[in-house]
C-alpha cells in the first residue's frame, strides 16, 4: 500500500458502527463489494458505562450506535466470509482495554479465514470510565499500547514469542495461527496528538486521520511524519466528506489511498440506499 498516491487514484471505503438494531454483517459486507467499495472499518466499544464523566469527543449526547455495538472481529469473520475481495478493517479497535494475547489470536484468525484481509486500526480510546472498568489506567493507555503493539508483532512472528516491559511482560509462549499476510496484517493508528503520531512512527504501518482534519493539515503532518523516519507513510481519511466539492481537495491532494464515508447505522432498506448514493459519489472521482 503506497500512501503517496497521486490524484485521481484515491479509494473508497466505509466506516461504521455495526449494531444489533442495523444491517446484518454479511448482508452489510456482500452490499460493499456490490458496490464497489474496497474495505470496510468497524468500531469498537465494548460497553458503555452509565456514568457519563468523559465528554463525547463529538458534542452533545453520545449517540445510541456507542452503547450496541457488535464486536468487530466476530463482525469481520462474517464479512469474511460473504465477501472475496473487501478489505476487513477496525477503525478502531481500543487496544489498552484488550486483552493482548486474545487480541493477537483474534486478529490472527480473520487474517486467516480471510486470506490476508484484515486491516488492524487501534486507538487509545477516550472514555475514562469504560478503561477503568478493563483495569486500565487512563493515564497509561498511550505507554500501554506501545509495547502492546510491539508485543503483538511479536506474538504474529516467531514461534516462541516473549516480551518484557513496564506494562506487557509474558515469557515465551506459542500462538497459532500465525496472519496469513506476512510479515503480518497492517496496522493503522488513529489520531492526530503528537503522541499518537509518535506512535505512529514507532510502531505503525499506516495512519487513520479523522475527517475533520483539512486537505493542508493532513499534508503538514505527513510532512512531520517524513523528517520523523516515515516517508509516504499509507493514509486513510477516516469519514471523508460526501459532498464532492469537499471532497475533492482530498482526492487531489496526492495524499491519501483511501477515504471512507461514515455510514449511520439503520436497516438492511435504508442501507443500501445510502450506499447507492455514497457509491455514486465515489465514482466520480473513479
Amino acid at each position: 500500500m503506497d500512501g503517496g498516491r497521486v490524484p485521481g487514484t484515491v479509494r473508497f471505503g466505509i466506516a461504521t458502527f455495526v449494531t444489533d438494531e442495523g444491517i446484518r454483517p454479511a448482508a452489510l459486507g456482500r452490499a460493499l463489494e456490490e458496490r464497489g467499495f474496497d474495505s470496510v472499518f468497524l468500531a469498537e466499544h465494548s460497553h458503555i458505562p452509565t456514568s457519563r464523566e468523559s465528554p463525547y469527543p463529538g458534542g452533545g449526547d453520545l449517540p445510541r450506535v456507542y452503547y450496541r455495538t457488535l464486536d468487530p472481529f466476530v463482525t469481520l469473520a462474517a464479512m469474511a466470509d460473504a465477501t472475496t475481495d473487501l478489505l476487513l478493517g477496525t477503525g478502531i479497535i481500543l487496544l489498552p482495554q484488550r486483552d493482548l494475547i486474545h487480541t493477537a489470536n483474534e486478529a490472527a484468525s480473520v487474517d486467516l479465514i480471510s486470506d490476508g484481509r484484515l486491516v488492524l486500526g487501534v486507538g487509545a480510546g477516550w472514555n475514562r470510565e469504560e478503561m477503568r472498568n478493563h483495569g486500565v489506567d487512563p493515564k497509561k493507555r498511550g505507554p500501554l499500547m506501545t509495547e502492546q503493539l510491539a508485543a503483538l508483532k511479536e506474538l504474529w512472528t516467531s514461534d516462541e514469542a516473549e516480551f518484557h516491559g513496564e506494562h506487557v511482560d509474558f515469557d515465551p509462549v506459542y500462538l497459532w495461527p500465525k496472519p496469513a499476510r506476512s510479515p503480518h496484517p497492517p496496522i493503522y493508528l488513529g489520531g492526530e496528538s503528537d503522541a499518537a503520531l509518535t506512535r505512529l512512527v514507532e510502531q505503525g504501518d499506516g495512519w487513520l486521520p479523522r475527517g475533520g482534519q483539512s486537505p493542508e493539515d493532513i499534508t503538514r503532518l505527513r510532512a512531520w511524519l517524513a523528517d520523523h523516519g516515515k516517508p509516504d507513510v499509507p493514509t486513510t481519511l477516516f469519514g471523508g466528506p460526501t459532498d464532492p466539492e469537499k471532497l475533492a481537495p482530498y482526492v487531489d491532494s496526492g495524499d491519501l489511498e483511501r477515504v471512507t464515508f461514515m455510514l449511520p447505522t439503520r436497516p438492511e432498506a435504508e442501507t443500501l440506499s445510502i450506499l447507492d448514493d455514497y457509491a455514486k459519489v465515489a465514482e466520480r472521482f473513479s
